[in-house]
Order: C-alpha cells, then sequence, then structure tokens
C-alpha cells in the first residue's frame, strides 16, 4: 500500500471517531510553539487531530494575521512526532493548495469565508479531484442558507467527507458570549444534513476560557459529534485569542470533567418507559395543535371585525398585554422568559396572518 493510501485510511478512521476532539493553538507562531503543543495534547490521549491557525483572517488591520505558508513545515513536522494528523483554515484556492502540498489532512472553511459564496466557491473549484475532508464553520450571521449553499458547493466539487462546525452567531446586543451560540440554528442545520460530522467550536462561542466547559458539555448534551478548541502552552502571552485559549493540561482536565453522552442504550425497558412518555408527548401536542386551531379561528372573528370598523390589525398595547401577561404565569409553572417571548412571537405572527387575509378578502 502506497503512504498516500495509507494516510486516507488513517484519516478516515479519525474521521468516523466519536467524540471527535480536535485541538491546538489559535495560530502557529513559532516552531517551537506548534511542536511542544503538539506533543502536550498528544500526551493527553484524548486529542484526535491537531489543528492550527496558518493565516487568520482579522476584523481590523494590523492585528496578526497569521504566520502564513512558512508555518505549514512545523505543522508536517508535528505531525511526525506524535502522529496526530492536522487540520487547517483556507480561505483561498492558493491556500487549499498549499496546505495540501504540505500534506495538511483536513481542511476547514471559517465564518468569514462561508460568508462569501464567491470565495467557497473558489475554495470548491481548488478542491475538485482532491479527497480530502472538509468541515465548514456556520457565517458570522445566523443565515443557514449561506452555510447549507457553502455545503451543496464542497459538495458539488466531489468533496465526500464534509462536516459542520458550529462556532455561533455575531449577535446585537450580546453581552455573554464572543459569539451567541443560538443553538436552535446548529440543530437547524443538523436536521437539513443529519449524515455530516457536526461539531462544537466552544473557545469561539465563549471567547473567554472559564464558561468554556459549560458550553463544552451542553454541545455533548445535544448529541454533538465532537469538539474544536484552542489550546496553547501559554495561552495568556498567545499571539491571537489569548482569553479563550488553555493549556493542553487544562483542557486535559475538562475533557475528564465532562459527562459524555450515550445517544442511546440497548435496554428494552429503557425503550418501554421512553416510549410510552413519548405517547404522552405525542397526546399533548395533538391537544396543543387543537387548541391552536382554535385560538386562530377566534383571530379571524377579530380580523372581521376590524375590516368592519377598518382597524389595524397590529396592535401594540394589546400585544405588550399578552407578552407581560403570559410571562408572569410562565415564570410561575417553569416556562423561560425567552421561551414564552419566542412561542407568543411565533403565535402572534401566525394570528397576524389569518387576520390579513380577512382583511384582503
Amino acid at each position: 500500500m502506497q503512504a498516500t493510501e495509507q494516510s486516507n485510511e488513517t484519516i478516515q478512521s479519525v474521521w468516523k471517531k466519536r467524540p471527535l476532539i480536535i485541538s491546538g493553538p489559535c495560530s502557529a507562531e513559532t516552531e517551537e510553539q506548534v511542536l511542544a503543543t503538539a506533543q502536550r495534547l498528544a500526551a493527553t490521549g484524548k486529542i484526535n487531530m491537531l489543528r492550527a491557525g496558518i493565516w487568520k483572517p482579522r476584523t481590523k488591520p494590523g492585528m496578526f494575521e497569521g504566520i502564513g505558508a512558512k508555518g505549514l513545515p512545523w505543522l508536517q513536522q508535528a505531525k511526525k512526532l506524535t502522529g496526530l494528523p492536522t487540520t487547517v483554515e483556507v480561505a483561498t484556492g492558493k491556500q487549499v493548495q498549499d496546505a495540501l502540498t504540505f500534506d495538511v489532512d483536513v481542511l476547514w472553511i471559517g465564518a468569514r469565508t462561508t460568508v462569501n459564496p464567491f470565495s467557497v466557491q473558489e475554495i470548491a473549484d481548488a478542491l475538485r479531484g482532491v479527497d480530502v475532508p472538509v468541515l465548514i464553520k456556520n457565517p458570522i450571521n445566523p443565515d443557514l442558507e449561506l452555510w447549507s449553499g457553502a455545503v451543496e458547493r464542497v459538495a458539488r466539487a466531489g468533496v465526500k467527507d464534509i462536516g459542520l462546525i458550529h462556532r455561533g452567531f455575531s449577535s446585537y446586543g450580546n453581552t455573554e458570549y464572543r459569539n451567541a451560540p443560538m443553538w436552535h440554528l446548529a440543530i437547524d442545520m443538523k436536521l437539513k444534513h443529519p449524515e455530516m460530522l457536526l461539531i462544537n467550536d466552544p473557545s469561539h462561542i465563549c471567547g473567554r476560557r472559564d464558561i468554556l466547559l459549560e458550553v463544552m458539555q451542553k454541545a455533548i448534551d445535544l448529541d454533538y459529534d465532537g469538539l474544536m478548541i484552542e489550546s496553547h502552552i501559554d495561552p495568556d502571552n498567545a499571539w491571537s485569542d489569548a482569553k479563550q485559549q488553555v493549556t493542553p493540561e487544562v483542557l486535559n482536565e475538562m475533557l475528564e470533567m465532562i459527562i459524555w453522552r450515550k445517544e442511546d442504550v440497548n435496554s428494552e425497558e429503557y425503550h418501554a418507559a421512553l416510549e410510552k412518555l413519548r405517547q404522552q408527548i405525542n397526546h399533548l401536542d395533538d391537544e396543543l395543535m387543537q387548541v391552536l386551531s382554535q385560538r386562530m379561528k377566534i383571530a379571524e372573528q377579530i380580523g372581521k371585525f376590524k375590516k368592519e370598523n377598518n382597524i389595524t390589525i397590529l396592535q401594540t398595547n394589546r400585544w405588550n398585554e399578552i407578552i407581560e401577561r403570559a410571562s408572569a404565569k410562565g415564570e410561575k409553572i417553569g416556562l423561560s422568559k425567552e421561551f414564552i417571548t419566542k412561542y407568543f412571537d411565533a403565535v402572534h405572527m401566525e394570528s397576524i396572518n389569518h387576520q390579513k387575509k380577512i382583511l384582503d378578502s
């Protein structure tokens, strides 16, 4: 068997590992830093793949934008020393070619690139005829169509192994996270592409190390296939994203603290109990649908009165009254204000649509 075939076989076995744990520095800074980080990560016995930023698209000019292609041989050497496959972010066709020249095993497309279909297409064109797995991060803005579009472009180039990385979304008013996780969007993406690997990137969601474990655990609880966490031998003095990186030893401790969930268990008692509870949920869902249908019929009656009296559909004071009343009641019975607001927003929009049809009839 030739070396290339052996390499492909190795990366395929790693690609199928669950959980798949990817780690390494935000940026490759020096050869010593890359090799030391790789060796200390490998020593944990928990890391499946080494990551490092070679080219760093930054928000503002003047920030450290990566060491460039001269860092690729360092990764190549790190792989020889540790046996860990490597992965880097690429944003152009030239970067794809450079990475593959130095035997990078897996490529990933970053959030700033996913948001630009022209850039994704350039990368896809460079990947034609190449047998290499590709991970695709969600776009910066919360747009699943852009994410799906990137997947489709890469798939059309003939790439067979495509995975998704959830790294959070830019959100106005968000103060808790560097990038708001918006878990529901990642879950929606997984439902659209159930066959694809889904990895969580808590480093870019959190932006700080003190809440990393909390986000890592939630991702595992939601049945993510793995994690990509930034690790550095001297995080406080890292050249980029210092606050969100941890040492390999701290990462090892975090991974030991995680409760690793299983998707299923071979137990008749468990499945019987679960099926009974799910049937109860099905019945309650049916009742909810009936109640919502009755609510919309009443909304249509209100629409008729509004039409007869030339009244606008949207009544702001009434809507505020509904939300305040529902939130107060919801909190008393264990429903969060966030859920109540989202739920009633959806119900309200459907009610508006029903009334609009009445006004337009």
